[in-house]
C-alpha cells in the first residue's frame, strides 16, 4: 500500500489543492480498466467454451464497474473550471485516450482502430499488447448476445452510450 500511495505526486507549482483529486480520479480509472481488461479476458474464455450463463454473469459485473466508472465523473465535476486551470498547463499534452489500458479496453470492446494503436511506437509492451488484443464479442455474436440481455441490461447499456462511452460496442449494442 505505502508504494501505490506514493504514486499521487502533484507537478504543478504549490502544489494547487484540486490537482490531487485529478491524479486520484485517473489512477483509479487506471485501476478500473486493469479490471475490465481481467474480465474481458475472463468473458472472452468463457464464451469459447460456450459458457454463456457464465459469461451473462461476468459481462454484467463488467457493466456494475462501468456504472461506477461514469459515476466518478460527478466527483471531478465538483471541480471548477478555474480550478482545474490551476494546474492544466502541468498536464502537457495528456489525455485520459492515451491510456494504453483505455485503449485496450475499448479494443476488447470491439472498436480496434489502427489510428489509436499508432500512437504507442513499434515494439512497446502496450503496442504487442494492443496488437494482440481480439474483441470479446465479434459482430457475428452480438445477435447472440442481444437474445439473453434482460431489458436491464438494456437500460444500463443505453446509459452508458448516453454518459460518453463514445462510439464503441456498447453504442451498437445499445442501438434499438
Amino acid at each position: 500500500i505505502p508504494e501505490l500511495l506514493a504514486l499521487q505526486t502533484p507537478v504543478s507549482d504549490g502544489p494547487e489543492h484540486d490537482e490531487m483529486l485529478f491524479i486520484v480520479i485517473h489512477q483509479v480509472y487506471e485501476l478500473w480498466f486493469k479490471q475490465q481488461r481481467h474480465e474481458a479476458a475472463r468473458v472472452q474464455q468463457l464464451l469459447a467454451r460456450g459458457e454463456t450463463a457464465e459469461a451473462m454473469s461476468t459481462l454484467r459485473r463488467m457493466l456494475t464497474i462501468l456504472k461506477t466508472m461514469v459515476a466518478q465523473i460527478d466527483v471531478l465535476e465538483t471541480m471548477t473550471p478555474v480550478q482545474f486551470l490551476s494546474f492544466r498547463k502541468f498536464l502537457e499534452n495528456s489525455s485520459g485516450f492515451q491510456s494504453w489500458q483505455f485503449r485496450a479496453f475499448e479494443f476488447a470492446l470491439g472498436k480496434k482502430s489502427p489510428r489509436f494503436t499508432a500512437m504507442f511506437p513499434d515494439g512497446t509492451d502496450e503496442r504487442r499488447q494492443l496488437d494482440a488484443l481480439s474483441a470479446i464479442l465479434p459482430l457475428e455474436r452480438r445477435d447472440q448476445l442481444a437474445k439473453i440481455l434482460t431489458d436491464d441490461d438494456v437500460a444500463t447499456l443505453r446509459h452508458l452510450a448516453k454518459e460518453g462511452m463514445g462510439e464503441n460496442s456498447l453504442r451498437a449494442l445499445a442501438s434499438d
